[in-house]
């Protein structure tokens, strides 16, 4: 039986990914934090309460001892907002972290001769403000924000590390969602709050940047890429993306339109309290290799995924 390490397996990614491993018989060790461990887990998942911000050597130890077939480095700050109030953990949970599975996946192959498959999942936010749209995986690396300097650092790692000869991939994770996001970022927030005022328990929608554009896709598609990732022959470094730019403004005016209201712009106040300090203004992906080689593409739409998602706050209402 092949066994699997996922970091951040509470998370919205991490869930899904859990499940998907689960279902396929692999045995499935989840790295969480103990503040996380309120919920619910997947039956069968082997539960490892280690921080990514702790002891070296503790994240290091559970890598030896678990001794992954795959390693999915899914943990780490969760947004950008995130990391601009806390600048120094996030260079450590999802920047250095990253190293220090790298180098305990390499030591397992020493000591083992057998291969860690590691992937880590970074983010288009590395490309900061790109010269260029779309973005592909030549694009430079230039982040504007500390969650993107510390995405690009442990991206910089993993192609260290192939270059001395681990499998170590990189997936680029443009904007993926899906009902398991937090309410703290703003898919969630809109569609959570457009339900809510269809069903007259809100009367008002607040945001920062309409005019932000972003390449959303669906969560569940961008975990099959990370599977689809490990698994190749080769390891390499791939954009996940969908390829269609979409303002904020055009996700509300979606959410709106799927529970039946049209004249929506009085029902939304823009903040300039939630603008950020440094906002992208076009990321979009080029997924072509992903395509390619992976024979990956996306398979919800963005009116779909909105859709989704509002139905979902809807019923759990």
């Amino acid at each position: 039986m092949s066994t699997a390490l996922v970091t951040g397996a509470t998370g919205q990614d991490g869930g899904y990914l859990v499940e998907r491993l689960l279902a396929e018989g692999l045995e499935v060790h989840g790295l969480v934090r103990r503040e996380d461990l309120g919920g619910p887990l997947p039956e069968g998942l082997v539960v490892h309460e280690v921080d990514l911000g702790g002891p070296d050597d503790d994240l290091a130890a559970l890598v030896d001892r678990v001794a992954p077939d795959e390693l999915y480095n899914l943990g780490g700050v969760s947004s950008v907002a995130q990391s601009w109030a806390d600048p120094l953990l996030t260079t450590r949970v999802s920047g250095t972290a990253a190293l220090v599975l790298l180098e305990a996946a390499r030591r397992v192959r020493e000591r083992t001769g057998r291969e860690v498959r590691f992937l880590q999942a970074a983010s288009a936010e590395i490309f900061g403000e790109p010269p260029v749209a779309p973005q592909d995986e030549d694009t430079p690396v230039r982040p504007v924000s500390p969650y993107g300097a510390a995405k690009a650092l442990a991206h910089h790692g993993v192609g260290i590390a192939r270059a001395r000869g681990q499998f170590a991939t990189s997936v680029v994770l443009y904007n993926h969602e899906s009902p398991r996001r937090p309410r703290t970022f703003v898919t969630r927030k809109i569609t959570h709050t457009v339900a809510a005022i269809a069903a007259g328990r809100a009367e008002r929608l607040v945001l920062g940047n309409l005019d932000a554009r972003r390449d959303w896709g669906w969560a569940p598609d961008y975990v099959d890429a990370m599977v689809r990732a490990v698994r190749h022959d080769e390891p390499a470094d791939y954009v996940v993306a969908t390829g269609e730019a979409h303002t904020v403004r055009d996700l509300v005016a979606a959410a709106f339109a799927r529970v039946g209201i049209t004249d929506w712009e009085p029902l939304v106040e823009v903040d300039p309290a939630l603008l950020r300090p440094a906002d992208p203004s076009l990321l979009v992906g080029d997924a072509t290799r992903a395509r390619t080689r992976l024979g990956w593409a996306p398979s919800v739409t963005f009116t779909e995924l909105v859709a989704r998602m509002v139905d979902a706050e809807r019923f759990d209402a």
